[in-house]
């Protein structure tokens, strides 16, 4: 029998690499992903990258049970870490196991597990809760709203937190299972593809997937009787639009215009290349709001946007938004235009392919309708503000901004971007900077000054640099207004939120 003998250095060594990394090296991760217009918004120290939601809600009572299943990966050796979440919580656990958790703020749910989790390992969350979403206020206001046969959660920059805890910013994208059980006779629409429904003791479950990332306010669910249609694209995509069965006199315009989403994305493959998700549609449910908003393969509009009758325009706007907003995601909230702006500028490539008017001609419009003292020249659309970041200019001034690169550049590098930008950033997020650079790239020019001019300076581009983008003003003759303007002029004016909270009053999608 031989004895091993232990060198004590090595033994040292061994032990040291067998004992876990102390308590103390676990940090906190941090309760805001840090943007600069809602530094409350997202939290640090892990990527999501599924969401399981399995809920239950009873139209009535307003009463919203769920079990959420969270995976992520951590980005750090994690000792806590927060979810946005505002509903009542009964249970969480952390790996399996049960966590402490307790309520931060209006919308924080924080939570320490049993023990520490470290860096760049997978993490698997339930969290169980039940409340009734209508009742909680935060920041004085909640995104869920009731309608006469059941609910809506739609809204922009946020909504996640009135129905499922998660990492709510756009910056930290994942794909989502979303289950519903509803009362027999309802239906629950969700974005992406139903892989099934169920019915058992007067309730029925509808379950929806998104299979490719989306950002959390992109998440849409609604509760409601609905008259559902579906078809396929040319291309074989599914198409499911949604109608509440109580639109009154607006559903026939509502119809008209959603049911040629199809040919509009059609169209749009044409300007910013293949669709980026695999199913489209929309859905109209009886709210009083006035607004639209982009919720990823399925947008949400409001009755009265189709009130003065049909309105493709602002289909076309919510479904550009799937290249630009949606898989393109921005990476702060003051890169709005370049959600905001593209969508814009969509609708005035839609007026040329319908004959209504050409972009250049809309531009023409917009530059002469704005006098240099008009208020409208303040907001610079590439960082306009939390007050602002949906203001109007954001809008027409971000549209005006990309004809004028359109003229400074040529069309076939300005298509060729238009194109390329939504490919090569696909499914991920970016920041302005980012996209002048591609288009310096593309173009073989240096944009620095130009888009400083146009995105970013409070006043009016005048004389030789508006000339130079093919813009003037015509004092003696200004430019007519296009026919597709009243269109998109009610477009702007239902895009308005209608909520009281003061960073998101007036906002447009």
């Amino acid at each position: 029998m031989h004895r091993r003998l232990l060198v004590p250095g090595v033994l040292a060594t061994g032990l040291m690499l067998a004992i876990p990394a102390s308590a103390a090296d676990y940090t906190p991760g941090a309760p805001s992903i840090g943007d600069s217009y809602y530094p409350a918004a997202g939290n640090g120290g892990y990527d999501v990258s599924h969401y399981d939601l399995r809920l239950k809600y009873q139209p009535k009572t307003d009463l919203l049970e769920g079990t959420a299943t969270i995976l992520a990966t951590t980005t750090q050796d994690l000792s806590r870490f927060n979810l946005d979440f505002a509903l009542k919580v009964s249970e969480v656990r952390v790996n399996g196991k049960k966590a402490k958790f307790k309520k931060t703020g209006e919308q924080e749910l924080q939570i320490t597990p049993a023990a520490g989790l470290p860096k760049d390992t997978p993490v698997t969350v339930v969290v169980r809760y039940a409340d009734k979403p209508s009742t909680v206020k935060v920041n004085d206001w909640t995104s869920w709203v009731r309608t006469p046969d059941g609910a809506v959660a739609a809204q922009e920059p946020e909504s996640a937190v009135w129905w499922y805890p998660s990492n709510d910013h756009p910056l930290d994208k994942a794909t989502y299972d979303i289950s519903v059980s509803v009362p027999e006779g309802s239906q629950a629409i969700s974005n992406g593809t139903l892989q099934s429904t169920s019915s058992k003791l007067g309730w029925t479950r509808y379950s929806w997937r998104s299979s490719k990332p989306q950002a959390t306010y992109l998440t849409t669910l609604a509760v409601g009787k609905f008259d559902v249609t579906t078809d396929t694209t040319a291309s074989g995509l599914p198409v499911v639009n949604a109608y509440s069965k109580d639109l009154g006199e607006n559903g026939g315009a509502a119809r008209a215009s959603i049911e040629r989403s199809g040919e509009a994305v059609e169209f749009l493959e044409t300007v910013f290349g293949p669709y980026p998700f695999n199913a489209l549609g929309g859905y109209v449910p009886n709210v009083t709001s006035g607004f639209a908003l982009e919720t990823q393969t399925r947008p949400f509009y409001s009755p009265k946007q189709f009130a003065k009758g049909a309105n493709v325009s602002v289909v076309v706007h919510e479904l550009a938004h799937q290249w630009y907003g949606d898989s393109v995601s921005l990476g702060d909230w003051a890169d709005i235009w370049l959600n905001e702006g593209f969508a814009s500028y969509a609708q005035w490539l839609w007026s040329e392919h319908e004959g209504e008017g050409t972009a250049q001609e809309l531009a023409d419009y917009i530059y002469d309708s704005y006098p240099a003292d008009d208020p409208f020249w303040t907001v610079k659309p590439g960082n306009p503000g939390a007050d602002k970041q949906f203001d109007g200019a954001v809008y027409d001034r971000g549209a005006l901004t990309l004809q004028a690169l359109r003229n400074e550049i040529g069309d076939k590098a300005f298509f060729e971007i238009l194109k390329g930008w939504p490919t090569e950033r696909a499914h991920g997020n970016a920041r302005i900077p980012e996209f002048v650079a591609y288009a310096e790239k593309v173009s073989g020019k240096d944009l620095g000054s130009f888009f400083d001019t146009w995105l970013f300076q409070p006043q009016k581009p005048a004389g030789a640099t508006a000339k130079a983008a093919g813009l003037a003003a015509r004092a003696e003759a200004p430019a007519k207004a296009p026919k597709s303007w009243k269109k998109i002029a009610d477009t702007h004016d239902i895009h308005d939120h209608d909520h009281g909270d003061a960073h998101t009053d007036g906002r447009r999608h």
